[in-house]
């Protein structure tokens, strides 16, 4: 297998000072005897040939950047790099590099001066720094070719910048831009552009603090306007004074804050939209400016924060009755992204900055405007919402759990999610036992989860139960898209719950019936909420759990299952090998119960399909169980038992269940084999077999269907036992496909 760890790009330096692509390959190290010493060597993943033989060279200068670039200049002119696609194998080569030339790896690079020819390494050994053309209209040329020389150099990058912010000379060029302007110097325009952005890629805080500042920022926006490759020059300054508006939707009396949120607008917009794309090798050099705009975000945040008028005046007009509609669409809006700025704070700071707001009452105001009828509003509600569970499920969980004892079901705010059917994520969130706390008294799972599928399951599910309704049965049922949608979202969640709560989803599923309505949208003309109602059984099965097998069997739950297998007819599709893989996956684990279950009631519909071994296999395992049976002779408990132990199962108080615990008794691990010997037993007696006696022919006769006569003879034996079952489970009926 190939060795990603060595899998390199290979770069030049052309003319432009623009990196061109060679190829790609694989690198490695070793001895050359015609360079006499150790070389790095990359060969083409396409057809081995030799794209790179580079001696290591013990006075060049090797530079790393971004963990994952090599750089280093081989003669005048001509520059290589390494781009890797691990950061292991960019290590590796590193490592042999310093080795070579005595070096410690943890360097980034591994000689002091980077100039290519000795004349100019001495200059700048012995000289303090570049001395920088006069600032005149007639030497931008020879500035903007400066600034581009140097940019390779890391010295000389440094040396440019230290010379540049001693002498002031930024100021002197937006002077100069000024004057091009209103002279109309297209040339001198040109040359600017390339100056300024030489200047960005000098990463260098102090430059960037002037530049930014409030007298010159529009200026140097100015300059980046005249792209040389472009036939136009853009109109950022237009915008940004005429369409762009600061709004104020609650005044800021700090002029200082006031100004570090123009200043922090208008620098993320030379990030995002003024500045070319910065290629890989740029990236890096623009590290400082990313930095800029965080810490001022960072600033713009503490300073909010610790202005408690100001935050208390948004809260109470956000749950205003009086305020209009447009000024609470700005306060959401403005909270929407007061919440969006929190995200570049550190983990104390954010842990701070959310106690605040949970302390200024947020819950219960997007409470408020969750209730309200502007979808752009509920919409940012909702953003905001969503930055607060994934910050702290439990606080949120426990907003909701004390809200439950004022106000009734339909107002919660967990319900007003719900009904929006927004943010299944988040409530996938709230409702996952993995990220919930444990205490000494009594454990979060056990106290929400109760809390949950008593107060908001009913709202969660409404949707599904309006739309499966008996009078609605598994024949071409038709939804709308929207409702589709809304369905398989809602379905989503439910086979999360399946997966990770145990108690509860079982009891909600089984009393309600949710299975088998579930089942009706196999049926739908939409092949992802088919497949949707499928997963949901599919999961349910992969548990082996008896309580949900039985459930499956009493109501003959593979009947819509089977029927969908054969309207779907001979098309290859998802629909068919999600079925086919679900019988197989009950033929492969060998769920016993099942598999009698579908064999006894479905095989006259499915003996003809042989494109698959699937349901002979089913056959084959069901006979193996009966011969099995047979051989072991087992006594079959009282029916009784099993039917006590399972109302004793639903009758359980729920507070003394945790999801997670067993809950399933431990006599249904042999149910599967003695709920076959009752048709085994009628089947005996009807041929009048008895195990010592047993011949081959009563062994075949075993895989046969029970005619009408076996089905009366079940129900006498029922009435003989002289007692009436009481069954916690829905009504069966009696399959249609069995027959």
């Amino acid at each position: 297998m190939t060795d990603t760890r060595r899998r390199v790009k290979v770069y030049t330096l052309n003319e432009d000072r623009q990196w061109d692509d060679r190829g790609t390959g694989h690198v490695s190290s070793g001895y050359v005897e015609r360079l006499k010493g150790t070389s790095l060597l990359v060969r083409a993943e396409s057809d081995g040939s030799l794209l790179l033989e580079s001696k290591i060279n013990p006075n060049t200068a090797y530079q790393k950047q971004q963990d994952t670039l090599i750089v280093w200049s081989e003669a005048e002119n001509y520059d290589l790099a390494l781009s890797f696609q691990e950061k292991a194998g960019c290590d590796e080569i590193w490592e042999k590099i310093c080795q070579v030339q005595g070096k410690d790896p943890s360097v980034d690079i591994t000689q002091d001066v980077v100039d290519e020819s000795e004349e100019e390494r001495f200059d700048d050994m012995s000289s303090p720094g570049l001395e920088l053309p006069p600032c005149e209209l007639n030497r931008l040329e020879d500035l903007a070719e400066m600034v581009a020389s140097s940019l390779p150099s890391p010295l000389r990058r440094e040396k440019l910048a230290l010379a540049v912010e001693n002498e002031g000379y930024i100021r002197k060029i937006l002077e100069l831009f000024r004057v091009c302007e209103d002279l109309e110097n297209r040339e001198g325009l040109h040359h600017l552009y390339e100056i300024i952005k030489g200047i960005f890629l000098l990463n260098r805080t102090a430059l960037f603090e002037v530049m930014f500042s409030e007298e010159c920022i529009m200026d140097v926006i100015g300059c980046l306007e005249f792209d040389p490759a472009l036939a136009h020059p853009r109109r950022h300054r237009e915008f940004l004074t005429k369409t762009a508006r600061f709004k104020e939707v609650i005044p800021i009396s700090d002029p200082e804050l006031r100004q570090k949120i123009h200043q922090t607008y208008r620098v993320q917009y030379i990030q995002d939209m003024v500045l070319p794309t910065p290629s890989v090798f740029e990236e890096n050099m623009l590290s400082t400016l990313h930095s800029f705009i965080f810490f001022n975000k960072v600033e713009i945040v503490g300073m909010l924060q610790d202005d408690e008028k100001f935050l208390t005046d948004l809260f109470a007009q956000l749950t205003d009755e009086a305020t209009d509609d447009d000024k609470r669409h700005e306060l959401v809006n403005f909270l929407k992204e007061f919440c969006a700025f929190s995200q570049t704070l550190q983990p104390q700071n954010r842990d701070a900055f959310f106690k605040t707001l949970s302390n200024m009452g947020i819950l219960p105001a997007l409470e408020v405007i969750l209730g309200m009828d502007d979808v752009q509003v509920r919409g940012a509600a909702t953003d905001i919402f969503s930055y607060l569970v994934e910050y702290n499920p439990s606080m949120v969980r426990e907003f909701v759990m004390q809200e439950s004892q004022q106000n009734d079901d339909d107002i919660l705010l967990i319900n007003l999610i719900i009904e929006h059917m927004i943010l299944m994520g988040l409530l996938r969130t709230l409702v996952d036992p993995e990220n919930m706390l444990a205490t000494a008294n009594k454990t979060e799972k056990t106290e929400f989860l109760s809390f949950f599928y008593k107060h908001c399951m009913h709202v969660l599910s409404a949707p599904l139960l309006a739309n499966t309704t008996e009078e609605k049965p598994s024949k071409g049922t038709v939804y709308d898209f929207q409702t589709s949608q809304l369905l398989a979202l809602i379905l989503e969640l439910l086979t999360f719950c399946v997966e990770h709560h145990t108690y509860h989803i079982k009891n909600y599923i089984i009393n309600k019936d949710i299975l088998r309505r579930v089942l009706v949208l196999t049926a739908s003309q939409h092949a992802f909420l088919a497949l949707c109602a499928l997963r949901f059984m599919r999961r349910i099965i992969g548990l082996k759990d008896e309580f949900y097998n039985r459930y499956i069997m009493r109501n003959f739950l593979f009947e819509p299952v089977i029927k969908a297998f054969l309207n779907n007819g001979s098309r290859y599709n998802l629909m068919n090998s999600a079925i086919i893989e679900m019988f197989e996956y009950v033929r492969v684990e060998d769920v016993k119960s099942l598999t009698a279950h579908i064999i006894e009631n479905y095989w006259k519909a499915l003996e003809d399909v042989d494109y698959v071994q699937t349901f002979k296999g089913l056959k084959l395992r069901y006979e193996q169980h009966m011969r099995s049976i047979l051989r072991n002779h087992r006594f079959r408990r009282d029916a009784r038992t099993l039917e006590d132990e399972e109302e004793m199962w639903f009758n359980t108080d729920e507070d003394d269940l945790e999801d997670g615990e067993a809950v399933v008794p431990p006599s249904d691990k042999m149910k599967s084999e003695e709920d076959l010997m009752e048709p085994i037993s009628k089947f005996m007696e009807r041929k009048k077999c008895t195990y010592g006696n047993t011949s081959s022919s009563c062994l075949v006769g075993l895989v046969d269907y029970p005619d009408d006569d076996d089905e009366d003879d079940e129900e006498d034996e029922d009435e003989e036992d002289g007692e009436s079952k009481e069954d916690p489970l829905p009504p069966s009926k009696k399959s249609k496909l069995s027959s």
